[in-house]
């Protein structure tokens, strides 16, 4: 991917855009229902592709678009049925593939966040500068009115993608709907949607729904690899514990430091109730480093998902597999032996999660929040 591609609202940091990613890794299960429905002549219209965040719903969505939008519809003609395909794969350079590649496909639509701004002016400067709104707002909707009114374009299909759909505001869900409710012939509608019960049920009700699931340890691996990002050997494994099982997670962690970060945590808590104060103080203080909002957004994060796997742990009476960091299951077995460890773990990272968020919105003095939030965790410990 080149260091100079634009900004774009559905692309992570430092990893390729979903159309430019060659091969959909770990969703064999969601790729062979879609060519299921597809071979028995069950397509439906529009689909709902749900999943955690970056585990590969938006490829998925790029593949279906240059999969029905380069191959041919069977025509009933005189040689026999065709071949049904066992594979969403499309040659790159297919010329549908390599219209997709430049963004100049007229057979599919992209709809997700504009520029921000009230304005058409405002929103196109912004848009170029990476400025975008929080939301898909009804003026992006609306651009697929004169899209669907089109001729038909080459095999008679259109495809559309909206990413992500949880970002629609009330009004640009309601004029999706009604687009759902009449279909345009031969248009095949794909929503990524990271939490489906954000949308309108009657929009989900009208959708076919394709669940992806979390990567593992081998297919975060390959992922990555095929992402150009190279994470220190053996921290694969940790990557898929820490992330979720998402790629777009991983790229951030790895961008960020996260490993690292996990890494600290565990050892600051590795000898709890008793902690080293100066080392508290040191990992506060790198919350409040300047320009460092995502770096404190991933370490509240980080604490909350570190209670969290200890709480499931002591609940499940067995360490998490794999390891977020080296000593982590030794400690978790020491702090939360039981079920009923377990829970005081798991009110505490709800109570201290709320505090945190709170406390992250009113820009309370980040260094102060993060030790605030260790010594609480400190005097849990304590019993």
């Amino acid at each position: 991917m080149s260091d100079e591609a634009p900004p774009e609202p559905d692309r992570i940091e430092g990893a390729p855009h979903p159309r430019e990613t060659a091969r959909l890794i770990g969703q064999g299960a969601a790729e062979a229902a879609f060519l299921d429905a597809y071979n028995s002549g069950r397509l439906h219209h529009a689909w709902l592709l749900s999943g955690p965040r970056g585990v590969g719903k938006a490829t998925l969505a790029w593949g279906i678009a240059r999969f029905l939008l380069a191959t041919p519809e069977d025509d009933g003609g005189l040689f026999g049925e065709p071949a049904k395909p066992e594979t969403l794969a499309i040659d790159p350079e297919h010329p549908v593939a390599r219209r997709i590649m430049a963004g100049s496909e007229p057979g599919l639509k992209l709809i997700r966040r504009g520029g921000a701004g009230s304005n058409e002016s405002d929103r196109e400067k912004n848009y170029r500068e990476g400025k975008f709104s929080q939301e898909i707002r009804i003026h992006e909707i609306r651009e697929l009115t004169p899209f669907l009114s089109l001729t038909a374009t080459e095999g008679g299909r259109r495809v559309v993608i909206v990413d992500a759909a949880d970002e629609m505001n009330v009004q640009a869900a309601n004029a999706l709907l009604k687009m759902l409710e009449e279909p345009p012939a031969k248009t095949t509608i794909l929503l990524v949607s990271h939490q489906p019960s954000r949308l309108l049920p009657t929009i989900r009700s009208r959708c076919r729904a394709l669940r992806l699931v979390p990567l593992t340890a081998d297919d975060m691996a390959e992922a990555l690899a095929q992402a150009g990002v190279h994470p220190e050997p053996g921290q694969a494994a940790a990557l898929a514990a820490l992330s979720g099982g998402s790629v777009g997670e991983a790229v951030r962690l790895i961008n960020l430091g996260g490993l690292e970060i996990y890494a600290e945590l565990a050892g600051l808590f590795s000898d709890l109730p008793r902690m080293d104060r100066g080392r508290a103080l040191k990992l506060a203080e790198t919350a409040a480093a300047r320009g460092g909002e995502a770096k404190l957004d991933l370490l509240i994060a980080l604490v909350e998902l570190f209670l969290a796997r200890l709480a499931r742990s002591g609940a499940a009476g067995m360490a998490p597999e794999p390891e977020g960091a080296p000593g982590e299951a030794a400690l978790f077995a020491r702090i939360a032996p039981d079920a009923s460890s377990a829970r005081r773990w798991a009110e505490l990272e709800e109570s201290l999660s709320g505090r945190m968020r709170h406390g992250r919105a009113v820009n309370l003095d980040p260094a102060a929040l993060i030790l605030d939030t260790v010594l609480k965790i400190r005097d849990s410990a304590a019993g």
